[in-house]
């Protein structure tokens, strides 16, 4: 294992909330040094990080890597290898694979494929329920055992509000987080786009507010009712950032997470039937998304998620409605989250902190820090390198992006994981 120091960089460390000009230096895949001063000790390779960010690589909350069960899209092997062009150290995966993450099996299924890749943590959520029914709940204390951070549905309804309280019973006694994406069943009705005058002027089966608001009302006043702990995935509204903000003002153990192309996408991007842009939870109307990065600034959601989706070709090439939901958003969530300092959204420090710190809180597991001894899960930024999106450039098999000829300032030019470099811009 080579050692490396990086002189005169800009360190943000959001563990201890600083932001500051230093030389760090990587050891045995830990930091050795940190200091305004430089090292006394010699390393086997020195990078001016003058005009350069160093900080925690990102976590990701979700991801979907498509192995097992969709290996037409990507895999594992493949989207590690995307996540570490993304300067993104961890992942989680939601349990929607085929089959689902209902047993002990699975996760050790999925951990036996992702150790051959290596060099990206895994973390991964179990169902909820057998098989994602949304009616039996799956065996929440095997999967705890077998290593699983929390629980979701994915995108699956549970059957009624019992199945919701039993659930949140259970995973307040393991001490375990329920993964939310709120999104009520019925209301939204198999639509794909906002209910508002452009999905409608579209003729594109709806998505009303109302379906996020009443999913989340109903697990709100659960979470008051058992005390058990809530990550809501995802939002997309105005109106549910704020119910949000008031359960986390009652002293509820809720979060919230945004997926990076809510907080710049607007269903404005859905003219002309752009399925690069057909997403779940839709893009909603500016004022959603306005308030989406207003929440994000004052930390009622405390963590940026890129909800990758690889999409092979064929997926997005039907009429709108019947072409498959999601972006391929690993190598875009730093950028996007760059483009919200540049914006004056937020600071350098606070893009570490909703990338970093925040998810790795929801998660229960350390934060990365910047200090000696810590494990080296780090990426150096270049914040003012301007370079144009091209989705054949993508290292993801999935070229699905609505982001393709946007002009973008800021990339990864390294990622370290425990130390080694795993990724190096060219």
């Amino acid at each position: 294992m080579t050692s490396l120091l990086i002189t005169d960089v800009r360190v943000l460390d959001p563990v201890a909330g600083t932001d500051a000009i230093a030389s760090v230096g990587i050891r045995d895949g830990r930091i050795d040094h940190h200091d305004a001063s430089l090292p006394s000790t010699r390393y086997d390779e020195t990078i001016s990080g003058h005009g350069l960010w160093l900080m925690p690589s990102a976590v990701d909350l979700a991801a979907r890597f498509r192995e097992p069960g969709a290996t037409h899209k990507a895999s594992l092997a493949s989207e590690t290898r995307a996540a570490q062009a993304g300067g993104i150290g961890c992942v989680v995966l939601p349990p929607d694979t085929s089959p689902v993450v209902d047993t002990p099996a699975m996760v050790d299924r999925i951990r036996g494929i992702a150790a051959r890749s290596g060099g990206l943590d895994i973390e991964i959520l179990g169902a909820l329920t057998q098989g994602l029914k949304g009616e039996a709940l799956a065996s929440m204390s095997a999967l705890k055992r077998a290593g699983c951070v929390g629980y979701s549905q994915a995108f699956a309804p549970l059957r009624d509000a019992l199945v919701v309280r039993r659930a949140l019973e259970y995973a307040h006694g393991l001490g375990q987080v329920i993964h939310v994406f709120a999104q009520d069943a019925a209301l939204s009705n198999g639509g794909c786009a906002h209910e508002g005058p452009v999905g409608t002027r579209l003729g594109l089966p709806p998505i009303p507010v109302a379906a996020e608001v009443a999913a989340l009302r109903l697990w709100i006043s659960l979470v008051e009712d058992t005390g058990a702990r809530v990550h809501f995935c995802r939002l997309s509204t105005a109106s549910g950032a704020m119910l949000v903000e008031s359960a986390q003002s009652r002293g509820l153990p809720i979060t919230a997470d945004v997926a990076a192309h809510q907080l710049f996408l607007t269903d404005a991007d859905v003219e002309g039937f752009d399925a690069m842009t057909h997403v779940i939870p839709p893009l909603r109307a500016t004022h959603d998304r306005d308030a989406l990065r207003d929440a994000l600034q004052r930390g009622v959601i405390g963590s940026i998620c890129s909800d990758h989706q690889p999409h092979e070709a064929d997926a997005k090439v039907d009429p709108f409605p019947m072409t498959e939901p999601g972006i391929s958003a690993l190598e875009t969530l730093l950028p996007l989250s760059l483009r919200l300092v540049h914006d004056g959204i937020l600071s350098p420090l606070e893009v570490a902190t909703r990338l970093s710190l925040g998810p790795s809180q929801v998660l229960g597991r350390p934060a990365a820090a910047l200090k000696s001894k810590a494990v080296a899960n780090l990426v150096l930024v270049d914040p003012d390198a301007q370079w144009t999106l091209e989705p054949r450039e993508f290292v993801s098999r999935g070229r699905n992006t609505p982001f393709a000829g946007y002009g973008f300032k800021g990339r990864v030019n390294l990622t370290l994981h425990a130390g080694q470099v795993v990724y190096r811009r060219a």
